[in-house]
């Protein structure tokens, strides 16, 4: 089974002004980041390890200079887009673990705080995304859907643009009903998980602003009532919460719960057997409030959710995703015709960059024919993005920058160069010592450049024409259903709130998962009441919060001791198969990733040097480099001296 992709790193070169010169940090590293896997990247401090890992996250200094590649994600460049748009993946797709977790952690700040203010946040911010999203995609599956069933017939397209309308309709039912069922859900588990907060505290005799906390949990147990959430406890978790209030005033005066104690664990209870109830597919029962003109059946919610299903599916959906499948097929089949006229105009057009010398405005002008073939190709249907077609425009825009940048620039630099080397000649002749070295020209080749920019136009082209052989490969009926399961995702995410009370029970419940004990107590610690271990228990369980699709792990465990290492690495392994998450683990050491990594590539002076499974890399290297690093790890097995690695890393100046 092929596997995906979920970063590609092409030909990064990424460079530090400093007052010594420029100097080389990473050059011209290329690897790709499969679903599910561990990648390590290992070498010695300074080998480019942790700039890769920053440029990744659009975190590099303000004197980094990204001189060429791309970072492929979800089909878009990251090397090109905004801070804006950065913000959108950056701690919510791709996080990223530091190797000393005071460098992510607010000293003055309580760690709660620190875990729940991003949860908020990107909650806000997912609700905003998804509902643009969701009518965005709804659109230009209705355009399709008439051009690929209607064919010209103005009734036919008519009644399609009324299913999808109605798909809209019962959608908005479905967000109406979702919410407020999460309104009550929402009262439910705050009132709950505050319940058992203080609960906790009595027990432990210590409880804060008795008052104020009591009288929320019976305000939010009361908003707890729905027909899905509380609804046959009604009338008992009424009377216990009579019995709270009415008692409450002489408890906090004396300070013993005793009598408000059964009450209280009471309510818990009942809003705790709540709280685990199956949540009604509001999607299927949007749908049969809006257009069966029937009351709901009282059943269980299992039960309900069977007849529901069957219901929409019977009614709607199996004859939309007929037409909806229709309209997949066509946008696939236009896309497939698209490829081979942008395959064709590439091939003719091609010799302009052929030329000894470009010429800048055809080249800007035959950039703009290319874009515009490139964009009419992609197929906007797909839920997963063609990466290479996206950031085509992107990619070769920015190597024409370069090329004709360099045309000014490799002039200067030479004349520059020549006459400091000239200046530092005529010192030396005159029997001084010059304090300072003369910085090498930074001269670009032009012909790597204008080959580069024919690498990019023959590499869509075999892209496009693999796709073209596979096009018969392709599952139909797979991607219509991914297609309404987006939408629903989308939907759903539009109602879906993130409160503070929330974020604390989520923080609290990835504070148990990281292994930190007594996270209740725990919660309103400051950072430099825990332990380096637990610190960094912290920090990953920060990195986990958003649900990340990539998590970067940089020198993770290199602060931390021996038995608190293998703690932490362990933890790592557990949260990586737990969660499906895909890993990125940088170190030094490559005892480190024995267990734990998929594939190591092993980088010295900025490249990659060897790649390899962990297998290949432990018993099999290649690289000299590979050898030294592997002589200079403790072995167990042996009295032999460790090898140390020779000298120094180069001068990366030079």
């Amino acid at each position: 089974m092929k596997k995906e992709k979920k970063l590609e790193v092409k030909d990064l070169t990424i460079s530090f002004r400093t007052d010594d010169g420029k100097v080389q940090a990473v050059r011209d590293i290329s690897f790709d980041l499969y679903k599910g896997e561990t990648l390590a990247i290992v070498g010695e401090s300074g080998s480019g390890k942790s700039v890769t890992s920053k440029t990744i996250l659009g975190i590099l200094a303000p004197n980094a200079i990204v001189e060429s590649g791309e970072i492929i994600y979800d089909g878009k460049d990251l090397l090109k887009i905004s801070e804006e748009d950065y913000c959108e993946i950056r701690g919510d797709k791709i996080a990223m673990i530091f190797q000393d977790p005071m460098s992510s952690l607010n000293p003055v700040v309580k760690i709660g705080r620190q875990l729940t203010e991003a949860m908020i946040l990107k909650g806000k911010a997912r609700q905003k995304e998804s509902r643009k999203s969701f009518n965005k995609f709804l659109a230009l599956l209705k355009e399709n859907m008439v051009k690929a069933v209607a064919n010209g017939d103005a009734a036919k397209a008519k009644e399609l643009e009324e299913k999808c309308n109605k798909f809209n309709k019962f959608e908005l039912k479905h967000l109406e009903l979702q919410k407020k069922y999460a309104t009550a859900r929402e009262a439910a588990d705050e009132a709950q998980f505050e319940l058992d907060n203080v609960l906790f505290e009595i027990e432990k005799n210590a409880l804060k602003d008795p008052k104020y906390r009591i009288k929320k949990i019976c305000k939010q147990a009361v908003l707890s009532q729905h027909k899905y959430v509380v609804s046959k406890d009604t009338s008992d978790l009424l009377a216990a919460v009579a019995d709270v209030k009415k008692g409450l005033s002489a408890a906090v005066k004396s300070k013993d719960y005793k009598e408000i104690n059964p009450a209280l664990k009471k309510i818990n209870g009942i809003l705790k057997k709540a709280c685990e109830l199956e949540m009604p597919n509001f999607f299927a029962l949007g749908y049969f409030v809006a257009f069966s003109g029937k009351e709901v059946p009282e059943m269980e919610i299992p039960e309900l959710n069977k007849y529901m299903r069957k219901y929409l599916d019977d009614n709607f959906m199996l004859d939309f995703i007929d037409n909806a499948k229709k309209a997949v097929i066509y946008s696939a089949e236009a896309s497939y015709k698209e490829k081979e006229e942008a395959i064709a105009f590439l091939k003719k057009n091609r010799s302009i960059f052929e030329k000894p010398e470009l010429d800048k405005k055809e080249c800007r002008q035959a950039l703009k024919e290319f874009s515009k073939e490139v964009m009419e190709s992609v197929d906007k249907l797909e839920i997963i993005k063609d990466s290479l077609a996206y950031t085509f425009s992107t990619g070769f825009e920015a190597d024409l920058k370069k090329y004709f940048g360099a045309t000014k620039n490799n002039a200067k630099e030479e004349k520059r160069f020549a006459r400091q080397t000239a200046k530092h000649e005529a010192l030396i002749a005159k029997g001084k010592i010059p304090s300072y070295e003369v910085i090498p020209a930074a001269v670009i080749d032009l012909e790597t450049v204008r080959g580069d920019l024919l690498h990019q136009i023959d590499r869509l082209i075999a892209h496009y024409e693999k796709k073209l052989a596979n096009r018969d490969k392709r599952n139909y009926d797979d991607e219509t259903v991914a297609i309404i399961d987006y939408l629903k995702e989308k939907a759903s995410n539009y109602v879906t709130k993130v409160t503070k009370s929330m974020a604390k029970k989520k923080a609290i419940k990835l504070m148990e998962e990281v292994g930190i004990p007594e996270p209740r107590r725990r919660f309103n610690q400051y950072p430099h009441e825990f332990s380096g271990g637990m610190r960094q228990r912290i920090v990953i369980a920060i990195a986990l919060a958003a649900d990340p699709d990539i998590l970067i792990c940089d020198e993770t465990t290199t602060a931390l001791d021996v038995t608190i290492q293998s703690q932490i690495l362990e933890l790592i392994n557990e949260k990586k198969v737990a969660r499906n998450l895909t890993v990125i683990f940088i170190t030094h050491d490559l005892g480190v990733v024995a267990n734990m990594a998929d594939r190591v590539a092993v980088m010295y002076a900025g490249k990659i040097v060897e790649t390899g499974t962990a297998n290949e890399v432990f018993y099999e290297a290649a690289h000299p480099y590979t050898w030294a690093l592997l002589s200079s790890m403790p072995d167990l097995d042996t009295n032999e001296k460790l090898e140390a690695i020779p000298g120094t890393p180069p001068n990366m100046i030079y």
